[in-house]
């Protein structure tokens, strides 16, 4: 049993807390209540799933309209005791239901992943005593200690915090670790904003804290979203779910069909023996052995290409599922945006400025606004703004790492973009700290909301020592009376002009630290509030921001180019979000002026399913939401028919994930949870790779079309041949164990090289398909079926010609498969695009394809001509008339579809095919 869950635990005061627990701030829980509370509430942590046996997912994997079909095909070569071709279509199931078994393993892994994630030990006060215990053991109202490095063991209500910062990425999505306090907050309060809460499984980053458990294991927040993550459902990707329809038709027609057949031959009065080889031999040749190795072979090309391209597939049918993606919802910090802070405006000295540069690279320029006069004073002549840098520089914690190839930040990112502004001035780090050695600091905490350090300097006459700040706004404009100017000298502090510039910075999305310094003097060398709580000098502002990737801005355009809508989820503020969603392209001018472009948490909150279907369909930003507000708006975009890719990062994204027809995890920031529930893994974390990965699996499955409108026309024609023998009474003009030989290797040689054509030109100029389309449209279906007609009289008209100049019947045959053999190689390059001609995409694009048309002429060579081939398949030898009028009939195949596509397509104002 798990306790009762309240979601307003933070708004019970501690007297309120402590009297509901049950507990004791001093002394903590005594062991026999703790004891009872194990027996009544179980241990903390999470409910696992209970999963299928590892056998009963084998055997599911043979529960498929396809393998049924091989199954068939399997079972027919059997009875035709054709021992290899029956081994090979065997060996293709089991190939195939084995790499599917370990999909699917995989795939259960995430809440197993979820619950390791969990494991920790926990500090905690019982019997008056502070001990250490396996986070499993915790119980309501244990008393808990936090330090610097420790995971949250628990959800756990705030009584004392100091300095305390807890990174909570992984649960809300805030890029910054959230400073915490301990005061009582409003019950409406969200998610992401009850500081005065610490959740299970976050990572304290710095300070100290003490705090009471109010949940564990299932009913914490981290617990929903398990709980979530086990109801989602395993989706159907759009190829798996049209690839299942088109089986189940295929296989009731391949039936019904061998049925008709079976009884027109019993009711003519055809031995039931012979009937029933007909009937299995429209079977073989109408059954399209090589389409599910065709599939596996093109999806796991489509995942090697991908992997070149930062994207790992977890799910190789996520690599098309990408391509039929209509909506891509993405996380914003790192993949839309760096992940780097960077200040990109300054107010010092009554003066703005920008900086060019993004990221921790300090090549950049501080210049003059562009709303300032081009010989505007050299920056570096502003004292202000000198003294503004050198105190983000001064009061500064923060280490940038470098090396050849990265830089990496040990301390708080808002710190290393101030190292890089003050580098972009010119300041040496190393020399200034030595210049002005650090006496004693004040850290960062949540009740005053500023940092402050004491520093000396003998360079200054008369010697003294001088205090650097900053902060909040608010905390460091109430605590000045002066400003500094742009030649050094104290001003008046004009309040009301700093509150409107940072009143534009502030709608620009810009987070903003006001900087101030006091002199002191020399004999005072230890620092407290009381010393910095007046008389401050004010020197400036810092305004900066998490800049967007430059390549994910062109790829969002791509994007919106092939009619994908992309709208960014994340757990950031509403007013930052919107900002960098104008900055890359999500909202525009015209949006900007619509009432709900943008909602946040608390507005989704408020509103009903069908509300919310709106909301989804509108707008483009959704900022500090929580986890099953993301797992509501993908199921209600799914709801409006879109295919859903979803990309996250922390464990409160896993439900989301997991319900998105294709999730994407992000490899280098990306949790273990949110990873084993996504279908692909970005190496680089950019969303550039999303709109590559889109693109690739677009062509996936353009090839898949390609094969599949190039096989069913040699597969329907081998069916048209047996039906219409058994109909007219008449000798086969290809026997069972040729149309084999047909299928298995026509589909190795030649169809299996549609797999490396490359992209089509212009494919993400092409609207997504829609989800309901069939795999094969109208227009496709009447070119197979012209097709399967043409190679069906022509098979005939030269088997009776054959047979007509006394040719023996084993010549007429090997004409008949000939026939179909280079029908299907010159209809290749017609399939080679369903758009274009040969010359548009290039003859030699694909030089795979070529090396199979000349190993299939030399197989074919062998057929025909080798004594072995002519005992095992009634094959004979041809002259060369015969083979002149193969080559005939074939090229006409080809001109006639070529000019069906150039009409069409001319038809549709496509331009030149």
């Amino acid at each position: 049993m798990q306790p009762k869950q309240t979601q307003f635990w933070h708004h019970l005061n501690p007297d309120e807390l402590q009297i509901r627990l049950q507990s004791n701030y001093q002394h903590g829980l005594d062991s026999k209540s703790v004891l009872n509370r194990q027996q009544e509430y179980g241990a903390n942590q999470l409910t696992l799933k209970q999963h299928q046996s590892p056998l009963m997912l084998f055997l599911l994997q043979f529960h498929q309209p396809l393998v049924y079909i091989l199954l068939l095909a399997a079972i027919v070569t059997f009875l035709l005791q054709e021992w290899v071709n029956s081994s090979v279509i065997f060996g293709v199931i089991l190939v195939n239901a084995i790499v599917g078994f370990i999909q699917e393993s995989k795939a259960l892994q995430a809440i197993d992943a979820l619950s390791k994630h969990m494991q920790g030990s926990a500090t905690v006060l019982r019997d008056g005593k502070k001990i250490s215990v396996n986070s499993s053991q915790l119980v309501p109202g244990d008393v808990v200690l936090l330090q610097s490095g420790q995971k949250v063991p628990a959800d756990i209500r705030l009584l004392h915090c100091r300095n305390l910062q807890i990174d909570e990425s992984s649960l809300t999505g805030e890029s910054v670790a959230v400073n915490k306090q301990q005061m009582t907050l409003a019950e409406n309060t969200l998610l992401a904003d009850r500081s005065n809460m610490a959740y299970f499984s976050t990572l304290v980053t710095y300070g100290t804290g003490k705090g009471v458990v109010v949940n564990i294991g299932d009913t914490t927040e981290i617990g929903k979203i398990n709980r979530l993550v086990a109801e989602a459902p395993t989706l159907m990707t759009p190829l798996t779910h049209k690839i299942s329809l088109f089986s189940q038709r295929l296989l009731k027609i391949i039936l019904l069909l061998a049925a008709l057949t079976l009884v027109a031959g019993w009711l003519r009065g055809d031995s039931l023996s012979e009937t029933f080889m007909a009937s299995v031999a429209l079977a073989v040749g109408a059954i399209p052995e090589g389409l599910p190795a065709a599939i596996s072979i093109m999806l796991a090309i489509g995942v090697s290409k991908m992997a070149k391209h930062h994207a790992i597939i977890r799910r190789m049918p996520a690599t098309e599922a990408l391509g039929s993606t209509t909506v891509i919802c993405s996380d914003k910090t790192g993949t839309l945006t760096q992940n780097k802070m960077t200040v990109q405006q300054l107010y010092a000295g009554d003066i703005n400025y920008q900086l060019t540069g993004s990221g921790y690279d300090d090549n950049g320029e501080i210049l003059p606004a562009e709303n300032l006069p081009s010989n505007e004073d050299n920056p570096l002549q502003n004292q202000a703004l000198l003294e503004t840098l050198k105190a983000g520089l001064l009061c500064n914690d923060t280490q940038l790492l470098r090396n050849a190839e990265t830089t990496l930040v040990e301390g708080d990112p808002t710190e290393a973009a101030l190292l890089i502004s003050a580098a972009k001035a010119g300041f040496d780090r190393t020399y200034l700290q030595q210049s002005y050695p650090r006496l004693d600091s004040l850290a960062f905490e949540s009740q005053t909301r500023y940092m402050a350090s004491l520093h000396h300097s003998a360079e200054i006459q008369p010697a003294q020592n001088t205090i650097y700040i900053k902060g909040s706004v608010e905390s460091i404009l109430k605590r000045c009376k002066y400003a500094l100017d742009a030649d050094n000298q104290w001003v008046a502090l004009d309040s009301e002009k700093i509150l409107d510039n940072i009143d534009h910075m502030a709608k620009k999305g810009l987070r903003i630290l006001a900087f101030a310094k006091k002199h002191i003097a020399p004999e005072i060398t230890h620092l407290t509030h009381e010393s910095i709580d007046n008389d401050l000098i004010f020197l400036g502002l810092q305004a900066m921001m998490d800049p967007p990737r430059p390549e994910a801005i062109t790829a969002i355009q791509a994007c919106q180019q092939a009619g994908i809508e992309v709208k960014m989820i994340t757990g950031d503020h509403l007013i930052t979000a919107t900002a960098i969603a104008r900055q890359i392209g999500l909202v525009g001018a015209s949006q900007s002026k619509q009432e709900h472009y943008a909602y946040s948490g608390k507005d989704l909150a408020e509103l009903n399913d069908e509300e919310l279907r709106a909301a989804a369909r509108y707008s483009s930003v959704f900022a500090r939401v929580m986890p099953e507000q993301k797992l509501r708006l993908v199921e209600a975009l799914q709801a409006d028919g879109h295919v859903v890719a979803m990309t996250g990062d922390g464990v409160n994204d896993a439900p989301a994930l997991k319900q998105a027809d294709i999730g994407i995890a992000m490899g280098q920031g990306g949790t273990e949870v949110a990873q084993e529930a996504a279908d692909m893994i970005l190496t680089d974390d950019n969303f550039a790779t999303i709109e590559a990965a889109v693109e690739e699996g677009r062509n996936v499955f353009d090839n898949l079309v390609k094969f599949i409108t190039w096989t069913l026309p040699t597969n329907a024609g081998e069916g048209l041949v047996i039906m219409t023998a058994i109909a007219l009474n008449i000798t086969l003009p290809i026997t069972p164990v040729q149309i084999l030989w047909i299928n298995m290797t026509t589909a190795l040689l030649l169809g299996m090289m549609l797999a490396f054509e490359n992209k089509e030109p212009g494919i993400m100029s092409r609207k997504p398909r829609k989800p309901n389309a069939p795999i094969i449209n109208g227009e496709l279906f009447l070119r197979i079926i012209t097709v399967s007609a043409l190679i069906l009289i022509c098979a005939y008209a030269l088997f009776y010609w054959a047979l007509s100049h006394q040719y023996p019947i084993e010549v007429a045959r090997t004409l008949a498969v000939n026939m179909f053999v280079f029908a299907e190689l010159f209809y290749l390059f017609n399939c080679r695009s369903l758009r274009y001609s040969i010359f548009r995409i290039g003859f030699f694009s694909n030089p795979w394809l070529l090396l199979g048309v000349v190993l299939m002429i030399l197989v074919q060579l062998f057929f025909t001509y080798h004594p072995i081939m002519n005992h095992l398949f009634g094959s004979s030898p041809l002259n060369l008339l015969q083979w002149l009028a193969i080559l005939l009939a074939s090229l006409m195949i080809y001109a006639i579809v070529e000019l069906e596509k150039r009409y069409r397509y001319q038809r549709e104002g496509l331009g030149q095919p």
